[in-house]
């Protein structure tokens, strides 16, 4: 296997420091660096639908939720797992563009919920098809038995990590 970035950056730290084990760095370094490799593609994606990553969170968090398409800002922010200021500055940029609407709740007329407009439903379900073309265009140098150990392992991580919070 040839050398990547990240192996130049652990080679370098193991002649400086061979004493450390920079093997964990060089497992997120790599994460770290396909993450960045698949926003940009993913962009790329979204671009001719005028959004933005963030953008397309907040639509597809809708979109998989269901009909009626909607859900609280509370729901959204936790289902998106970023803050309520996060939330709601990306609402505010989709009702702008007339993808999502607020509307009142069913059982509190003190809050809303928010709601895909049928644009809203549209964009997402052309631009989902898209990202995941995108994402697993990054993958085709794995098998799909590989792909399937990955998600495993990245699984095993992903609980361990949420045990520990």
């Amino acid at each position: 296997m040839t050398s990547d970035s990240v192996a130049r950056i652990s080679e370098q730290w193991a002649t400086e420091r061979p004493e450390i084990d920079t093997s964990p760095m060089a497992v997120f370094g790599r994460i770290a660096k396909l993450h960045r490799t698949q926003l940009e593609a993913s962009d790329q994606a979204y671009r001719q639908f005028e959004i933005t990553g963030a953008d397309f969170d907040v639509l597809a968090t809708l979109r998989r939720s269901g009909e009626p398409f909607q859900l609280t800002p509370s729901e959204l922010t936790e289902q998106m797992m970023i803050s309520s200021g996060g939330v709601t500055q990306r609402v505010d940029r989709l009702i702008r563009q007339g993808l999502v609407r607020r509307v009142p709740h069913a059982s509190d007329r003190r809050s809303t919920t928010v709601q895909l407009t049928p644009e809203g439903r549209s964009v997402i379900d052309q631009a989902l098809p898209l990202h995941i073309e995108a994402e697993r265009e990054l993958l085709v140098a794995l098998s799909d038995d590989e792909r399937r150990t990955l998600i495993d392992l990245l699984t095993r991580l992903n609980l361990d990590a949420e045990g520990r919070t």
